[in-house]
């Protein structure tokens, strides 16, 4: 570093210190000391002076803390971003109009759904009663969903040294989705035809802010996918022709990005006119990096907790989690969580068969919250959310079913102080009792919790779930081993999940609607 790179503290990328088994712990930044380079905003965790950290008391305003572990090398990671760049388009804004999207305030009407679409500062999208029209029932509006969104994230870094063992995030609670949405790019972030939502949250200072075109809404065509098809033969005189019926995939999605620090979160919604909700998100970003004394992990002579993606520089393994909030109301508000469980079963003199085995369904309607976490992968079957007071007319319960797409649990120990603020993240699916005050799978405030707070806590009242208003909290996320190919920009990895019909409608809605 030459005489003209002075290190400066870069405040955006503090961290809260959090909670750590003190008796009574202070309101207290981690800050790391950077110096300007030049380099973009985008990359300045390459900039970071390592050795250098302080801790500052908020309440107090003055630094309490100062370590300096000694000279270290700087990162060898420069990078040329001239063709990575790109500017805010001057492409107009859609506004209302869109080919079979109709938008009325926050009111989203396409096809065969309606739903409302709103901005909070800190889940950001919001989906609120979500219902779909039944073709069998004179287009009646049935409800799915009442309100869903992302509760929260716990995102955890694997380095227990001094100067990183704090970096454990819960960006929804600490930072905000919504606090940190970034105004959409026409062309780039949604399609040119997609239509435009504004968010408005309150400023530090009490008025409105306003957050310009933080959600669009746009129609999918997914060209060469076919939401159903068949092949088969068909009668010509004396011949015999194969004949192919399907119907292309089209789709709405709702979308929203957030940008929190180094990573960005892609947050989707798709609805399908099949009847299923999509839901995940797709992260890119800047990888979390560390300057180590070792140029390449050919002269490693410890754990760095990480891969080495440039010289001096490595990037430390993580997890990501993200838990869903969904308050689902299938065709109603009542209902009931049930475990369909696969059991093989051997044959017993069945008229002679040459089987010898088969499985069956085995369904246990789950009667309270302790028994309804589930750890996904521990065994065969299926989730649902019935509606135990409705049936189909040949006498199956109406409902929907989770689909888990791949997915993780955390690895932490128990007692480890981060995981004790995310004890939910053992498991992937917990199902409560509806409460209005139990939004935030944390707890409220995340930055200061003890871990006495939150989704963990809640199930522990062990209420009845069966036949109530109940609440399906759901867990996506992987473990994050780095790559050389991740830096210096990681390309998009995505995950996510599906609610799908079952025996919510008589038959196959898309045959349905084009009768």
């Amino acid at each position: 570093m030459d005489s003209n790179q002075q290190p400066q503290f870069e405040l955006r990328l503090f961290q809260y210190e959090g909670w750590y088994g003190e008796a009574k712990n202070k309101r207290v930044l981690r800050v790391s000391c950077y110096y300007s380079g030049g380099e973009p905003i985008i990359f300045s965790l390459t900039t970071r002076i390592a050795g250098i950290t302080s801790l500052v008391d908020v309440d107090a305003m003055r630094v309490v803390e100062y370590v300096d572990r000694g000279k270290l090398p700087m990162m060898n990671a420069t990078f040329d971003d001239t063709q990575a760049r790109r500017t805010a388009t001057t492409a107009p804004f859609n506004r209302n109009k869109s080919s079979n999207i109709h938008l009325n305030g926050n009111v989203v009407k396409w096809r065969n759904w309606e739903f409302h679409a709103a901005f909070n500062a800190r889940a950001g999208i919001v989906i609120s009663t979500a219902s779909i029209s039944d073709p069998t029932e004179q287009q009646r509006l049935r409800r799915v969903l009442y309100r869903g969104f992302v509760s929260e994230t716990f995102v955890p870094y694997m380095d227990p040294t001094p100067e990183e063992y704090f970096k454990t995030y819960m960006d929804v609670g600490d930072f905000g989705f919504g606090t940190s949405a970034i105004s959409l790019i026409p062309s780039f972030d949604c399609p040119a035809d997609a239509v435009y939502i504004d968010g408005h949250m309150a400023g530090a200072d009490g008025q409105a802010l306003l957050s310009s075109n933080v959600i669009c809404v746009f129609q999918r065509h997914t060209t060469g996918q076919a939401s159903w098809r068949h092949t088969d033969l068909s009668p010509n005189g004396r011949q015999w022709n194969l004949v192919t019926y399907g119907q292309e995939e089209v789709s709405l999605v709702v979308r929203m990005v957030a940008t929190v620090g180094n990573y960005d979160y892609i947050l989707d919604w798709e609805f399908k006119e099949s009847g299923s909700i999509n839901i995940g998100v797709s992260l890119s970003g800047v990888l979390q990096m560390k300057v180590v004394p070792y140029p390449t992990s050919h002269v490693m002579q410890e754990d760095v907790y990480g891969t080495f993606v440039a010289e001096n520089a490595v990037a430390s393994n993580h997890d990501h989690f993200v838990t869903y909030y969904l308050d689902l109301d299938v065709d109603g508000a009542s209902n009931s969580f049930v475990k369909s469980k696969l059991k093989t079963q051997r044959v017993k003199n069945l008229h002679g068969s040459p089987r010898k085995s088969y499985w069956r369904v085995i369904r246990e309607t789950v009667k309270n919250e302790s028994d309804a976490k589930v750890r996904l992968g521990s065994e065969p079957g299926e989730m649902l959310i019935v509606n135990p007071n409705k049936k189909t007319l040949l006498g199956n319960h109406v409902g929907y079913k989770l689909v888990a797409g791949p997915s993780a649990y955390s690895l932490l120990s128990e007692d480890d102080y981060p995981q004790m603020r995310a004890a939910y993240t053992k498991y992937q699916v917990w199902v409560t009792r509806y409460n209005k005050s139990e939004k935030w799978a944390a707890g409220f405030y995340t930055t200061q919790s003890h871990g006495d707070d939150g989704l963990a806590i809640w199930s522990q009242r062990n209420r009845q779930i069966e036949n109530r208003d109940i609440v399906l909290w759901y867990t996506l996320g992987f473990h994050h081993v780095p790559v050389q190919e991740d830096f210096p920009v990681m390309p998009i990895v995505s995950v996510g999940f599906e609610l799908r019909p079952a025996n919510f409608f008589e038959r196959n809605p898309l045959l349905l609607k084009q009768q």
